[in-house]
C-alpha cells in the first residue's frame, strides 16, 4: 500500500466534506446557539468510546496511524452519524504537553476485564502525607508536536492545512478528580470530616497549581483561541463571537466538573468544594460546568453563583424538572446528556421509548436554550444504523 497516497486520499475526502454547504449552516447554528440566540437545539453523538466499531486503521507506523485515525474519525462521523459536528477544513495537531503532577508518582491498577480501575492512594492520612506533594512540573515537547505537523503538511498540506490545538484544557480542571486520584474517594470523604483545615489547604494547593499551569501556557504562547470549531470538555463545542482572544485564559472557554462529589451534601459542597471551583471559573471567559454529576443537588446553594457560567451539564442522574425550572429566564444552556443505554445496550434502538424519553426533555425546555450531547456509549452491538436514527428522532421531536 502506498501509505502517503492513502492518507492524502483520506485528507481529500475530509476536505470535500468540510466544504459542504451544510457545514457553514451548522457553524452559524452553533454560533447562534452558544450566544443564546439559537433557533433549534444542537445534537452531538461522541464516537470516541465506540470508535473501534466505526473505523479500522491500517497504518502500522504509530505517527501515520494517528494521522489516519483522525481523518477516518471525521469522515465516518459524518457518514454514519450526521449530527451537528462540523467537519473541520484543517488537520488538528495537538500540542505534546506533559504534566508531572504534584511531584509524586501515581499508580493505577486496572481490572483484568472491562473498564474498571483503582487508584493506589499516595495520601492515606492527609495530616501526615500532605507534605509529600510539591508543585507540578510542565513540559512541552516541540519536536514531537512538529513531527506530526510536518508529516501531515508534507502529505496533504495543500488540501487540508495544519492547525495546532491545545487539548490539555478540555479535562484538566477537575479538582476533585485529582483529590480522588491522590487519596481515593473514601479517604477524600473522611478527610473533610477528620481534617477540615488540611482538606481546604489541599484544595487551594490544587487550584494554585492549576493557575500556575494556565500562566505557564500563557507565557509559552501555548494557549490558543477556542472560539471556533473547538471541542469543549464534556462533549460540546466552543463556537463563539463574544470572546476576543488576547493570549490569556480569560478570553477562552473553560470546562470544570466535580463528578467525584456525587455523595457530598449541598452544605459540604458549598463549604469544601465550591469556593475552589469559583476561583477557577474566574480564570476563563465562559464556563461549561459538569459532566455526569447530578448538578441539581448543588444548584441552589452554590452553582447558581458560578462566575461566567454559560452551559451546565444535565446528566442522566440529574433531576430534569428541577433544573429546567431553575434555568428558565437564565442565560445558561441546558446541556442534556441523554442516557447512553438507548444506543449502547440493545442491538435495535427502542425508537418508541427513545422518542418518549427525548420528548420529556423537549417539553421541559421549550423556552430554554438546549443541546443534546450523547456520551459514554461504549458499544453499538453491531448496529451502526442506530446513530442516524437517534439523531433523526431528536431533530424530529425538537424541531417538529
Amino acid at each position: 500500500m502506498d501509505t502517503k497516497q492513502y492518507l492524502r486520499d483520506l485528507a481529500l475526502q475530509q476536505a470535500e466534506l468540510a466544504a459542504l454547504p451544510v457545514m457553514r449552516e451548522r457553524e452559524e447554528a452553533w454560533y447562534a446557539h452558544n450566544s443564546l440566540q439559537g433557533k433549534r437545539p444542537m445534537v452531538v453523538i461522541e464516537e470516541g468510546t465506540f470508535l473501534k466499531e466505526i473505523i479500522a486503521p491500517v497504518c502500522e507506523n504509530p505517527l501515520e496511524r494517528a494521522v489516519e485515525t483522525q481523518l477516518l474519525e471525521n469522515i465516518q462521523s459524518y457518514r454514519l452519524i450526521d449530527d451537528d459536528k462540523v467537519v473541520p477544513g484543517y488537520f488538528k495537531v495537538p500540542l505534546a504537553i506533559r504534566v508531572k503532577q504534584f511531584g509524586v508518582e501515581r499508580k493505577r491498577e486496572y481490572a483484568k476485564e472491562g473498564l474498571g480501575f483503582h487508584d493506589v492512594p499516595v495520601i492515606e492520612d492527609l495530616a501526615e502525607d500532605f507534605s509529600k506533594l510539591s508543585p507540578s512540573e510542565f513540559f512541552y515537547d516541540k519536536g514531537a508536536t512538529e513531527q506530526m505537523a510536518e508529516l501531515a503538511h508534507s502529505i496533504f498540506g495543500d488540501v487540508l492545512p495544519v492547525r495546532y490545538v491545545n487539548s490539555q484544557n478540555h479535562w484538566h480542571f477537575g479538582i476533585t478528580q485529582n483529590v480522588v486520584e491522590l487519596m481515593s474517594m473514601e479517604n477524600m470523604f473522611c478527610a473533610m470530616y477528620d481534617y477540615p483545615q488540611e482538606f481546604h489547604c489541599l484544595m487551594q494547593f490544587i487550584v494554585d497549581d492549576d493557575k500556575r499551569f494556565l500562566r505557564w501556557q500563557e507565557e509559552n504562547k501555548l494557549i490558543f483561541a477556542n472560539n471556533g470549531n473547538d471541542y469543549m470538555g464534556s462533549g460540546s463545542y466552543c463556537f463563539n463571537r463574544e470572546l476576543e482572544f488576547d493570549g490569556t485564559s480569560a478570553t477562552t472557554w473553560g470546562h470544570l466538573n466535580s463528578q467525584e462529589t456525587v455523595g457530598v451534601s449541598p452544605e459540604m459542597y458549598r463549604e469544601f468544594i465550591y469556593p475552589y471551583y469559583e476561583q477557577l471559573a474566574k480564570e476563563f471567559g465562559l464556563v461549561y460546568y459538569g459532566c455526569c454529576e447530578p448538578v441539581h443537588s448543588f444548584w441552589d446553594t452554590s452553582l447558581k453563583n458560578l462566575p461566567n457560567l454559560r452551559k451546565i451539564s444535565i446528566s442522566p442522574w440529574c433531576e430534569e424538572e428541577a433544573m429546567a425550572e431553575r434555568l428558565k429566564g437564565k442565560n445558561i444552556i441546558y446541556s442534556r446528556k441523554p442516557s447512553p443505554n438507548f444506543l449502547g445496550v440493545l442491538k435495535e434502538l427502542d425508537a418508541q421509548g427513545f422518542r418518549a424519553y427525548i420528548q420529556k426533555t423537549a417539553s421541559l425546555t421549550k423556552d430554554i436554550p438546549t443541546e443534546y450531547i450523547f456520551r459514554d456509549v461504549y458499544t453499538l452491538n453491531g448496529n451502526l444504523e442506530k446513530l442516524k436514527q437517534a439523531v433523526e428522532i431528536v431533530r424530529d421531536v425538537t424541531m417538529g
